[in-house]
């Protein structure tokens, strides 16, 4: 069946006279009929050509925070006070993840979905929540029964017991985490103890590789099925060997993704050298002569030219990197790590300086605690660093004149001051440097006596609970987040780790400054809770 359109201006009326936006009505009125030719019922049409045109139906756009709460809206579902906490819930439980500002269904939410819909659709009907929160609002105003409600909805004969009793009889466990989809046969998806896997054929038996967590099931393809099931039962494959040792070169696949490794485990159980791929390198593309370059990393680019130290690329656990001396910064993923040269890393070194994320000038170690002395440029103008004690310089010395003995001087009477304020001594090490004489550091003494002048106004007042010090809030550290805690035990300066600045600990996390400031902004607030919980619980026993 063929069909047309068109469109004719039959009546005008004020259009005539008037068209918003435009200076001429008669040509604004030509532009909006799209007319057809006459025509009349039953008559014959000639066809002087034809010809295809394709068109796709492009999937609904997925939800947003603010998308999600409009449906919630328009479905009835909760409240203007139980939207945050509903996104919220999703995302804590594994049924979304965010990605910009998109919430991506995980195959746990699918899996989720299965047994939901299977054994309790009247719950999670849209119309019974609707009515629930309606119920919800008569008992709020007092006319209905709260306690008779509840009892149903729990212990009825339709109720959850029941239900749930029901589920644990009739429920296929392996069936209800098992997601299917017509474009992805003969594969098939199913949610395990350890995350979701593909299974499906392979070399005439039915095979299973685990999938990446971060995979969205609407992106998947027939295609990605059929690659991670091959790559996951392809087993150790050597793809080189080293022309110094003999040692083969190893493909592997680990659970976060595949590596290198260099031989076999060595005697006594020691750990032979790994190597992550890079990013957008998949296992089929390595040769020979890449896994060896692989493996050599990190492999020294070049000295500096300000320093004379090498300038070295890597790839760690968060990425590839350029590094010099204690420095990183991070290689941008549309760059290949091998490509990278000495000019492109130094300018990459550059900018993370820039961004707060390296030292202005090292001057050397404290002679007494062993530590690194650096200048930095801070927010308030530069400072002396050493381990986590900072000092601000005085404003007529140039960061570029300072010497290691006025800046251990500076320190100096920087700890001084925190010591006679009640704070703690900064660092694992307290300096064994005595405060500097008048003509040492003039100006740094001066700070100090403000500093106590200050702490005996404040004795006057109510003093303040005492601050958790870094190793109290370490004991919590197990209940972060991983990437969290691995920031926080950078910044606090414990676990073997010394202290540093949340963008030094990003750097060699392979996080950038935004993100590790964020990580550690979230663990510090975590901790602190934590040990204001454990505290109170202290004090109450």
């Amino acid at each position: 069946a063929f069909r047309a359109t068109g469109r004719t201006v039959l009546f005008p009326g004020f259009f005539r006279a008037y068209v918003e936006g435009s200076d001429d009505p008669e040509a604004a009125l030509d532009d909006r009929d799209q007319p057809l030719p006459p025509l009349s019922k039953g008559e014959a049409l000639d066809c002087r050509g034809v010809s295809a045109a394709g068109h796709e139906t492009k999937p609904p756009a997925r939800y947003t925070d603010a998308s999600l709460v409009k449906l919630l809206e328009a479905e009835g579902i909760g409240r203007p006070s139980t939207y945050a906490s509903i996104i919220e819930t999703i995302q804590a439980r594994g049924y979304v993840r965010k990605v910009g500002q998109q919430l991506v269904p995980t195959f746990t939410a699918f899996a989720t979905n299965n047994l939901l819909e299977r054994q309790f659709e009247r719950l999670v009907d849209t119309e019974f929540t609707a009515r629930m929160e309606s119920v919800l609002d008569d008992i709020a105003a007092g006319e209905r029964n709260a306690a008779r409600y509840l009892h149903d909805f729990y212990l009825g004969d339709e109720g959850i017991v029941k239900r749930v009793d029901d589920a644990l009889e009739a429920v296929d466990a392996r069936e209800i985490s098992t997601i299917r989809n017509p474009r992805w046969e003969p594969y098939l998806v199913r949610v395990g103890r350890y995350g979701p896997y593909v299974e499906g054929p392979l070399d005439g038996d039915t095979k299973t590789a685990s999938l990446p967590d971060d995979v969205a099931p609407g992106d998947l393809t027939k295609a990605d099925l059929e690659r991670y099931l091959t790559e996951g039962n392809m087993g150790d494959v050597a793809v080189a060997e080293d022309p110094d040792t003999g040692a083969p070169v190893l493909l592997k696949r680990g659970p976060f993704g595949p590596y290198l490794q260099l031989g076999e485990a060595g005697e006594g159980g020691g750990k032979p050298k790994r190597v992550s791929l890079p990013p957008g390198l998949s296992p089929h593309d390595v040769t020979a002569e890449l896994a060896l370059e692989l493996i050599a990393l990190p492999k020294p680019l070049g000295a500096h030219p300000e320093t004379g130290a090498p300038v070295e690329v890597g790839i760690g656990r968060y990425g590839p990197y350029v590094k010099h001396q204690r420095v990183y910064a991070s290689i941008p993923k549309d760059e290949f790590l091998l490509e990278v040269e000495l000019p492109r890393a130094l300018e990459l070194l550059a900018k993370k300086a820039q961004r707060g994320g390296a030292a202005l000038k090292e001057l050397g170690e404290d002679p007494d605690t062993g530590e690194p002395v650096e200048v930095r440029s801070g927010r308030y103008g530069p400072y002396v660093k050493r381990g986590s004690l900072n000092a601000s310089l005085p404003r007529d010395l140039a960061p570029e004149d300072v010497s290691l003995e006025q800046a251990l001087d500076i320190l100096a009477a920087r700890e001084a001051a925190v010591a006679a304020s009640g704070g703690r001594k900064a660092g694992a090490k307290a300096s064994k440097r005595k405060a500097p004489s008048k003509k040492a550091g003039a100006k740094a003494s001066k700070g100090a006596k403000g500093t106590q002048k200050g702490a005996k106004s404040a004795s006057r007042a109510a003093a303040p609970k005492r601050k958790a010090t870094p190793e109290e809030l370490a004991r919590f550290l197990d209940q972060l987040d991983p990437t969290d805690a691995a920031v926080a035990e950078r910044t606090l300066g414990v676990r073997g780790h010394a202290a540093m600045s949340p963008a030094e600990a990003g750097a060699e996390l392979g996080l950038d400054a935004e993100q590790a400031q964020a990580a550690n902004k979230r663990a510090l607030f975590k901790l602190r809770m934590l040990f204001g919980k454990a505290r109170k619980a202290e004090e109450a026993a």
